[in-house]
């Protein structure tokens, strides 16, 4: 039975001469991949950009309960987005954002927070005009909320230490804990005060910017096995002055 699907593209690999492989993050099933027939008429052209990263779709899916690989038709744009992929800058912080996602969300169950959220935040890149280049740490940071990993900015206190592997700050460090001192631990609070309506007003050099991004990344790596390497960070730092 096909059942109506929304979904976000996260990525496309070739599978064989006839079909790739979509890995799409639906709003019904969690993560999941279909197979994408691919061609060279103009149809199927048409067909396949509608797989680029973070796409946002409406389809009719077969799903099979225990099937890896599912098949869908009747693919349509929920919403259209020509800005992420012309805007270099759009499109670095998008590469980014469906790299990252296809590392963290493994899960084929319904997350309704977090599909919303992701869905929301790539409307408001597609229409932002200002703080374009601090998005991708405001998205980033938030999005620990919805997987479980938020750091607990409610245990801050001045001069206290920021425990990377429990999340909380601490008046000293852990031992055997990888921690952030006083100084750097600070700036975990202020992230937590940063969202898509305010990007405008934080101030970050391409160091600063760069030094953020690695720190929130490895909070990640410590939390969740699966983020491993990525390789778009360093596009990001290259662009960003």
């Amino acid at each position: 039975m096909y059942e109506t699907t929304s979904g976000i593209v996260l990525g496309v690999i070739k599978y064989n001469d006839r079909h790739n492989i979509a890995h799409i993050y639906t709003d019904r099933h969690g993560m999941m991949s279909f197979l994408v027939a691919q061609g060279k008429t103009a149809a199927a052209r048409v067909r396949n950009s509608m797989f680029m990263p973070l796409s946002l779709l409406q389809f009719e899916a077969r799903i099979m309960p225990g099937r890896e690989l599912c098949t869908l038709h009747d693919v349509r744009r929920t919403f259209m987005l020509s800005s992420i992929y012309a805007d270099p800058v759009k499109n670095a912080v998008g590469l980014f954002m469906s790299e990252l996602l296809s590392h963290v969300i493994q899960e084929r169950e319904q997350n309704e927070g977090l599909y919303r959220y992701i869905d929301t935040s790539i409307r408001l890149l597609e229409t932002m005009s200002e703080g374009v280049a601090n998005f991708h740490i405001c998205f980033l940071f938030h999005l620990g909320a919805f997987l479980g990993i938020e750091p607990d900015v409610e245990s801050y206190l001045e001069g206290y230490w920021f425990d990377m592997a429990g999340g909380t700050f601490v008046p000293w460090p852990v031992a055997g804990h990888p921690c952030l001192k006083p100084q750097e631990a600070r700036v975990i609070v202020l992230l937590s005060r940063m969202t898509f309506g305010n990007l405008h007003l934080f101030r970050f050099n391409r160091e600063q910017r760069g030094a953020l991004l690695d720190t929130i990344i490895s909070y990640y790596r410590l939390h969740n096995s699966t983020v491993g390497t990525l390789k778009s960070p360093e596009i990001l730092k290259q662009l960003f002055v």
